[in-house]
């Protein structure tokens, strides 16, 4: 690339890092309980398709039903992780998930009700709905905000620091060659979790087959981790379990008609292990393993309406299911759908991984709030759980943004623009970001608890996966870009690299196993909860990760800063 970057500063209120749904959220929230204040969202893709729902749901899977309580579902999150979970995160979500589905209705959802006028239940905390538009009935509500800017194919690469506290952050844009410098009094991350550090079930030109969203890379948690905020349970990793190949969901079939778990035998296998989530991946992996399976989901007899309505179901979600289906003429009440376990994945709104932050969701680093899958603490969340964090930031924002935001470091910018076009120029790189990247996946995969280990680590195999990635990372450091959008794709692989040393790290400080499948230590396979009902919690000094012990937060106590 020949042209120069040119340098554009940008000054706003209130500064949000990623347009999914604890990004609108947020934007939205602080619309409305402020009369005045600007809002800029900077968006890797565009906000109309991004994030987690750029495809849509069929349901909102947290919301409370007639006869539950907020409280109650603190308690099915604090059993689903084994009680390593932020309580006091847990119940401010909680009480916010059913405004969150009706403020969605009242943007135009369609949610599907009784003919009471409930909305109708899938299951003890689901809610039905029609929701391939959900995002872009998210992202119309926020573009008619006149007070919200939106920067679409705008790749944020790293924070604005001073003194502990964020003052905004750089980005690259997509399209043109421009580095922004955007500066403001209160930034939120709402940039999702991370795919991509493992090898997936599908590797090569499939790669994109997975059940997380290949474009989030981790930026955020990276991001976060080389300023040295404080994250925590990074060791809690998400593995989903899915039907085989496709890598379509499988909860439409265990609730929409109670579809089991069972082994080659006709064996129903779940009870023996659990009905946690990791637990059910754990049992399908055993039974593999011990030469029981292939394992499958028990869907033969099933009668034909139920039938017809699962092949509806999964045209409307996962459509390369329902195209299978037809095109072997084994539909679900013929042959009973094989399942596997996805490679593992750090997200914070099925897990507790993340962000360490307070009741009103500010990390450690002043001014910077962390919402939606990048926030630690409160698993669980699901979209419902993403818009009513984002809320909470939306109105915890208003505390900064009464001063003006920072003016911004033009000769600091000036630094990073050099040293960027030294990347876009250099012509004698000897590696490229798909080949690191396939190695970076390689070994986490054979290393750090991928698929091909059965999602079993130890600590010898952890800190060859340590000492391997610290190369890879040197490696990536003299990579070679054409042009802004190749350059991106260096920031990603950093980024997945930054987060991959962390994961391996509270991999190694958890000695013992308390999510089997999810951090399966093979040098400690029990549980030890008299040393281990704690957070372990990692903060980067001087370059090395300094790993923290912190007691568990209860509902009724508060952790704030």
């Amino acid at each position: 690339m020949n042209e120069r970057l040119t340098i554009e500063a940008i000054a706003t209120d209130f500064l949000i890092i990623g347009g999914g749904t604890a990004g609108c959220a947020a934007a939205l929230s602080f619309c409305e309980s402020s009369a005045s204040g600007s809002v800029l969202i900077a968006e890797k893709a565009h906000i109309k398709r991004s994030g987690c729902l750029a495809a849509g749901v069929n349901a909102l899977n947290a919301y409370i039903v007639p006869g539950k309580t907020p409280e109650s579902y603190v308690d099915y999150a604090r059993a689903d992780a084994e009680g390593i979970v932020r309580e006091d995160l847990l119940i401010t979500m909680a009480r916010g998930l059913n405004a969150a589905a009706e403020k969605l209705e009242a943007l135009g959802l369609t949610m599907l009700k009784n003919p009471d006028g409930t909305y109708a239940a899938r299951g003890t905390r689901n809610i039905k709905i029609n929701g391939e538009n959900i995002k872009p009935l998210l992202a119309a509500a926020v573009e008619s905000q006149p007070r919200v800017t939106v920067l679409n194919h705008v790749a944020v690469i790293d924070y604005i620091v001073r003194d502990d506290r964020v003052i905004g952050a750089y980005a690259i844009d997509l399209l043109k060659p421009v580095l922004y410098v955007l500066t403001a009094s209160a930034t939120l991350c709402a940039t999702g979790g991370a795919s991509g550090l493992y090898k997936p079930n599908n590797p090569g030109f499939s790669r994109h087959k997975m059940w997380y969203p290949p474009f989030n890379t981790g930026a955020g948690y990276a991001m976060g981790i080389r300023a040295g905020a404080e994250m925590t349970t990074l060791e809690m990793r998400f593995i989903a379990l899915r039907c085989k190949d496709t890598i379509a969901p499988t909860g439409t079939l265990a609730q929409g008609v109670g579809a089991r778990q069972v082994n080659a035998s006709g064996e129903i296998y779940e009870q023996k292990y659990g009905i946690t989530t990791s637990q059910r991946v754990h049992g399908t992996v055993t039974e593999n393993r011990e030469g029981r399976g292939p394992c499958a989901l028990k869907t033969v007899g099933i009668t034909a309406e139920h039938d017809e309505q699962l092949q509806r179901a999964y045209l409307n979600m996962a459509p390369l299911q329902t195209l299978r289906w037809l095109e072997s003429g084994e539909t679900p009440s013929v042959r009973n759908v094989e399942i596997e376990g996805t490679e593992p994945y750090i997200v914070g709104g099925h897990t507790a991984s993340g962000y360490w932050v307070s009741t009103e969701r500010e990390t450690t680093l002043k001014a910077l709030f962390a919402a939606g899958d990048v926030a630690g603490g409160a698993p669980q969340k699901y979209v419902t759980g993403a818009l009513a964090e984002g809320e909470i930031v939306g109105k915890a924002a208003l505390r900064y943004t009464a001063s003006p935001p920072p003016a911004a470091d033009l000769a600091e910018a000036e630094s990073l623009r050099v040293a960027l076009e030294q990347t876009l120029r250099r012509s004698d790189a000897n590696d490229t970001t798909d080949a690191l990247e396939a190695e970076m996946q390689s070994v986490m995969d054979e290393y750090a608890g991928g698929i091909s280990a059965d999602y079993r680590f130890s600590e010898s195999s952890l800190a060859v996966a340590d000492e391997k990635i610290r190369e890879i990372a040197r490696r990536a450091e003299v990579l070679a870009a054409a042009d802004t959008r190749e350059l991106a794709y260096i920031f990603e692989l950093r980024e997945r690299l930054t987060l991959a040393r962390s994961v391996i790290a509270h991999l190694r400080a958890r000695r013992e196993t308390r999510w089997h499948s999810f951090a399966e230590n093979t040098d400690y396979p029990e549980r030890d909860d008299a040393n281990f009902s704690v957070f372990v919690n990692s903060r980067l000094e001087n370059g090395e990760l300094k790993m923290i012990f912190r007691d568990l937060v209860k509902v009724g106590e508060t952790y704030e800063h």
